[in-house]
């Protein structure tokens, strides 16, 4: 009896592919072409909102396309690998890690949420592209909210929970996505929470040398 079936062996080879796809800095390299250097600007993240908002529209685009290609890329060459079922979540998480800590841009990366798209439609060719509408949907009407961004994820996860029940979808699938879901969800939070942290932390040891200064100026009142 092998200790080492050939099915385990295709699922660790096809999750260091997925992950190696999840990790090709596309946003990276197509802002430093402009001048730009991502992980310095805007919000400090590989990703295609802050390649729109820091080199341009087109390019943001450009970005966009690329991260849903490289989620769905890997989903659809698990699948013809003869991969199915809840093994799939696996490499649609390394895919994910990938984007999150590319070992290409000394483990640096994205939020991961377009990543998310490409793997959720590769989960669910047959109603995926409807949670990419619920999802931007809710962004646009919902665009003044807080957050809308990170909102659109549930937005979509939801969509995908109804026509998942209607298609009578696999429900491991329906579940682990929900879990890629708060997982991304997740990590974008923690993400924004730490880099309004290091901004708040840089602003105070700019103005406390100033507001020093100026306590020493400050003539006393007897």
């Amino acid at each position: 009896m092998d200790i080492i079936t050939s099915q385990q062996v295709t699922v660790a080879i096809t999750m260091i592919i997925g992950y190696l796809l999840g990790a090709l800095p596309i946003a990276e390299r197509i802002s430093r072409r402009n001048g730009i250097d991502l992980f310095h600007s805007g919000t400090g993240l590989a990703g295609a909102s802050n390649v729109r908002r820091t080199v341009g529209k087109r390019a943001g685009a450009i970005v966009m396309l690329a991260d849903f290609a490289k989620g769905l890329a890997a989903i659809m060459l698990a699948r013809g690998f003869g991969l199915d079922g809840g093994i799939l979540l696996l490499i649609a998480l390394s895919t994910i890690i990938g984007h999150w800590n590319s070992i290409f841009s000394r483990f640096r990366g994205g939020d991961g949420m377009t990543s998310l798209a490409g793997v959720t439609v590769g989960l669910f060719p047959a109603f995926g592209y409807l949670s990419l509408l619920g999802g931007g949907i809710f962004s646009i009407l919902g665009h003044k909210l807080p957050h809308h961004a990170l909102l659109a994820i549930v937005a979509a996860y939801c969509t995908i929970l109804a026509a998942g029940i209607v298609y009578n979808a696999d429900p491991t699938l329906i579940i682990g996505t929900g879990m890629l879901s708060a997982l991304v969800l997740g990590h974008a939070t923690w993400g924004h929470i730490t880099r309004h942290r290091r901004h708040n932390a840089t602003n105070n040891a700019i103005h406390s040398p100033q507001d020093e200064v100026l306590h020493e100026q400050k003539p006393e009142i007897n």
